[in-house]
């Protein structure tokens, strides 16, 4: 047999309805949250500085959950952006991307001197933020006449890094040219300088010893410039004759000594005869009329000239 079974009818359910799209409304609403959560960091931070607890008010964030709250059972939604990375909570309105992680626009800032970030060049360097200038002051190299960080141009010398206009001559402070530089107790000098300040003098001249020189009388000599002091000859038997620390050939210094024979006026240098204050070669020691050799002792004296005791009888008596 076959029963009938009634039933109550049943609706039909429907698709929903899609979202409508966000009014200027829901918009404006977001940037009222994002200015409700720029003045809760504002006020955070000011509540730091003057020694109060850095939490915010809870009233706010009450304030802004309720809110957040009310939009949603009227349907419209705001999306926060992201999640700060410095305060860990969302963001609602502008949001600021960089180091692959969301920031509030004031939250992003120097790692050393707080300074914001947003809309400035900055540096990172393990995953933290700096300013251009605490950067180079903190990792660049620094220059060692200045002390200051060097941005650009680097240059090093002397175990040390320099800005290329602040390396010159220690003594002169002209900047190097092609010549390069010579050092000294860790400076650095031209090669005009370095040669006037620190090579050895020539004892004749006064000026530098640079390349080839001779070593004599306790001192350096430039080749052309030990010669005899009186004749400014040089030393061809490759001996000289030292008076007074000065160089002189064997003539000039006998007669600096007053050891010249009178006679034939050549250095005496073996036996002498002295005689009216003068020097002789024995042989040279001879009377001035006959040419004979005198003997110390016995001989005349007259006009300043020497006489065997025969021809002064002869030519005076």
């Amino acid at each position: 047999s076959l029963s009938a079974v009634t039933s109550s009818p049943v609706s039909v359910p429907q698709p929903p309805l899609p979202s409508p799209p966000p009014t200027a409304a829901a918009q404006q609403l977001d940037e009222l949250l994002a200015d409700l959560g720029h003045m809760q960091s504002k006020l955070a931070a000011a509540g730091q500085g003057a020694g109060v607890p850095a939490e915010p008010s809870p009233s706010l964030d009450n304030m802004l959950g309720s809110l957040a709250r009310d939009l949603q059972e009227l349907g419209i939604t705001a999306a926060p952006a992201g999640i700060c990375a410095t305060c860990r909570k969302p963001i609602a309105g502008k949001v600021l991307t960089a180091l692959g992680k969301t920031w509030h626009p004031e939250h992003f800032t120097c790692t050393r001197c707080g300074q914001e970030l947003g809309g400035r060049p900055f540096f990172e360097r393990g995953g933290q933020a700096y300013c251009e200038e605490d950067y180079h002051q903190a990792f660049s190299p620094h220059c060692a006449y200045c002390a200051g960080p060097i941005c650009e141009k680097v240059l090093t010398a002397l175990d040390q890094t320099w800005h290329p206009e602040h390396f010159f001559c220690a003594h002169c402070g002209k900047v190097f040219g092609d010549e390069g530089f010579h050092e000294r107790s860790g400076k650095p000098y031209c090669r005009q300088d370095f040669l006037a300040m620190f090579a050895p003098k020539c004892q004749g001249c006064e000026r530098p010893v640079m390349d080839d020189y001779l070593s004599a009388l306790q001192g350096v000599w430039h080749p052309e410039c030990f010669v005899c002091a009186e004749c400014l000859s040089g030393f061809a038997s490759g001996s000289f004759f030292e008076l007074e620390g000065r160089p002189y050939c064997e003539l000039h210094f006998h007669q600096r000594q007053g050891s010249i024979c009178h006679g034939c006026g050549r250095p005496v240098t073996g036996r002498c005869i002295t005689a009216m204050g003068r020097k002789y070669h024995p042989e040279h020691f001879i009377c001035a009329y006959c040419l004979g050799q005198l003997q110390k002792g016995t001989f005349r004296e007259r006009g300043d000239k020497m006489y065997c005791q025969a021809c002064h009888d002869k030519l005076f008596l």
